[in-house]
């Protein structure tokens, strides 16, 4: 995913006039970093939250107008890092989840990995979904990964949310899936369909 693919998916949905505030706000962003946190509070309101398609799956407008303006920071090093995490802060939860969905497009190595965590502590489905996107995939500790997959089956977050699930899932991990569906089913409660076909496909 490229900022490129992001830009061009709002102009095919935005109207004219969102897609020029869209624009003219990354501008200002680039110019004067600060703008950033009073631009991302309304970017719901001035480009609304309709889904951007197949290609970006589970993304929406307003997700990518703020990845927009996340990227759109002239800053590196520290103070990238100290802004993005200011903005997930202060931000509501779509503007945090938004953080979440863009830190892989920003040039921020291991240094956001506090965010992925403070996001699987919570109790939000929303957040813990892309809590574990691609830049968790790369950046999380193999423990903490694990732990957050699991947390998503305990919330029913499908697993397909989990970004690099193939590569990193190691017998630890499922021996933690199969402790968890004999724990439901002891309990009489059903398991989990994809966590079913997942662990149907490790005796194949």
């Amino acid at each position: 995913m490229k900022t490129e693919q992001i830009h061009g998916r709002l102009t095919d949905l935005l109207s004219p006039a969102a897609m020029r505030w869209a624009e003219a706000s990354c501008a200002a962003v680039a110019a004067h970093p600060p703008a950033l946190f009073e631009l991302s509070a309304v970017a719901g309101l001035r480009c609304g939250r309709a889904p951007l398609g197949c290609d970006l799956p589970d993304w929406t407008a307003d997700d990518a107008v703020r990845a927009l303006m996340l990227c759109s920071l002239p800053l590196d090093g520290p103070e990238l890092v100290e802004t993005v995490a200011a903005v997930y802060r202060q931000g509501d939860t779509l503007e945090r989840r938004a953080v979440l969905r863009t830190l892989p497009l920003l040039a921020i190595g291991d240094e956001a990995v506090p965010l992925v965590r403070d996001a699987l502590r919570t109790n939000d489905p929303r957040l813990i979904a892309v809590a574990l996107g691609p830049y968790a995939a790369e950046q999380l500790d193999q423990r903490s990964w694990r732990d957050g997959v699991l947390k998503c089956l305990f919330m029913g977050v499908p697993l397909v949310a989990v970004a690099g699930l193939d590569r990193r899932s190691d017998p630890e991990l499922i021996r933690m899936f199969r402790d968890y569906a004999a724990e439901r089913a002891a309990a009489g409660r059903s398991v989990p369909t994809d966590l079913r076909i997942l662990l149907d496909s490790q005796e194949t």
